[in-house]
């Protein structure tokens, strides 16, 4: 069975500046003080409150601010020539950080090699392997057995180990069996999370105590427990992953708590899966592993391989602030509503990230990395992905939100779910179980890819894939909820 620690990296010097500008800003002050008059405690014994330390949260690494606003949602007119019916609604999204660009390979190898490295410090401490205890850190200063962690501070011996290191290095890769050549085992580097619904835990449903499920006093108190479902996941004994949703009584809050096992390494093949009698085999040698494409947007990973790599960046930064217990908001997948809004910068009248209807300037400069012509895919300037951030920003200064890849949300999609929505923060979550019918795990993605014609380039269009489909045109982006001060309304750049 594969032990894969909660363990966390030191500060790379890149992470170090960043996290050295964001550092105490993230903390939550939990000393309040009472706001005193003049005259004394209470001010004469009027109500005045309780004040506290007022502070506003810095720019997050690679993140732009999309501020709060309402926009008409999806598109406004009916277009017979694409079977498209306009069916805008207006909504509003608070504010929040986006990244700027896509996640790059660069960015998502850094998790791969998180989670490699991971589990060779867990075999390092391993009797089984080299049985260093350094790796691992079972006491407190003062000698008193806790829960057990990696030690990150202990490098791994890469060049000078002795044989039981060096066995347990090189366990985690293989020899390819045609070219002889060692590569990383894929199959290993699995990442093991839990999340807590917070939304399921605060419906009034599921509250543990039955006298404040139901507010209405003409009926009866609720006797009967809630039924809750929870996923989870755990190793077999034969090291295989086995996922199972549970479905029993509520009996406490750790119900709420859902366990995922994810494999993280992209599917390098769905270059050649997705297209047939095609000779796209470099792509699947070189795109993710050659350092030529690392500021080229990751593809081949599933809606749950990007929660995975949002949890672990939520983690990483965590940890690496050196203040566990503190809570800050953490990385996800935008809403459908907030890529929309954030594509469209907050222009209702506009279909696409920028305000023509056409996809290039009139010195016929392109927008965007999408295929112009039938079998043109290069007259952009690019046969497959792009670098992210080679071509102009959108108003609110985010690269690429058409073409170049589809990007995953939250969303789970349904055909009725505008009827199913709010029109605050819209969002509908439906977290599948293995026995769900595969129709039940589509989520949405939206933008359009380098693959796709202009039409499917358009902000306001919904389009789906299922939740564990690897594509070579589907990427992700991370946003992550605004804490402190709302600015208002965002302007629109000039």
């Amino acid at each position: 069975m594969m032990n894969i620690a909660k363990a966390y990296h030191k500060h790379t010097r890149t992470i170090a500046q960043t996290l050295a500008a964001i550092g105490l800003c993230l903390v939550f002050s939990s000393v309040l003080t009472s706001c005193m008059s003049s005259r004394g405690s209470g001010a004469g014994g009027e109500v005045t409150g309780v004040g506290g330390s007022a502070w506003a949260e810095p720019t997050p690494y690679g993140m732009v601010l999309v501020d709060r606003g309402a926009y008409a949602m999806g598109p406004a007119a009916d277009d017979s020539t694409w079977g498209i019916k306009g069916d805008a609604r207006g909504v509003s999204v608070d504010a929040f950080w986006m990244d700027e660009t896509e996640v790059t390979n660069s960015k998502y190898k850094q998790f791969v090699f998180w989670v490699r490295d991971s589990i060779i410090r867990e075999r390092l401490a391993d009797p089984a392997f080299g049985g260093n205890e350094a790796f691992k850190i079972e006491e407190d200063k003062e000698g008193n057995p806790i829960t057990p962690y990696l030690n990150w501070n202990k490098a791994i011996p890469w060049r000078n180990a002795n044989e039981d290191e060096q066995r347990a290095i090189e366990s985690v890769y293989r020899t390819n069996p045609i070219t002889g050549r060692r590569e990383l085992d894929p199959t290993q580097l699995n990442y093991r999370y839990e999340i807590f619904n917070h939304t399921e835990a605060a419906k009034r449903k599921n509250r543990l105590d039955p006298t404040r499920r139901e507010y209405n006093t003409d009926k009866p108190v609720p006797t009967e427990l809630p039924t809750i479902s929870k996923d989870t996941a755990y190793f077999d004994d034969e090291g295989m992953i086995v996922r199972e949703t549970v479905t029993r009584p509520l009996t406490g809050d750790y119900d709420f708590l859902n366990t995922y096992i994810v494999n993280v390494y992209p599917d390098t093949t769905a270059w050649i899966n997705d297209f047939e009698n095609a000779y796209n085999e470099p792509y699947t040698r070189m795109y993710f592993s050659h350092a030529g494409y690392n500021d080229y947007p990751v593809v081949g990973v599933s809606w749950e391989q990007a929660n995975a790599f949002a949890n672990w960046r939520t983690d990483y930064l965590r940890r690496s602030l050196g203040r566990e217990g503190v809570y800050i908001e953490p990385y996800r997948l935008p809403t459908e509503a907030e890529w929309e809004y954030a594509a469209r910068a907050g222009n209702s009248e506009s279909s696409f990230p920028w305000d023509e209807m056409l996809p290039m300037d009139e010195r016929g400069c392109f927008y965007a990395n999408f295929k112009p012509m039938d079998g043109d895919y290069v007259r952009d300037g690019h046969v497959i992905t792009s670098a992210v951030g080679t071509f102009k920003p959108n108003d609110f200064g985010l690269y690429d939100m058409a073409g170049n890849v589809s990007e995953w949300t939250s969303t789970a999609y349904t055909e009725s779910i505008n009827k199913l929505t709010s029109d605050l923060n819209p969002e509908y979550r439906y977290d599948a179980a293995i026995e769900d019918p595969y129709k039940m795990k589509r989520k949405i993605v939206r933008g359009g890819s380098w693959k796709d014609v202009a039409h499917n380039l358009r902000s306001d269009l919904r389009m789906w894939e299922y939740q564990n489909e690897q594509r070579s045109y589907i990427g992700f982006r991370c946003v992550r909820s605004q804490i402190g001060f709302a600015k208002g309304t965002q302007k629109r750049k000039k």
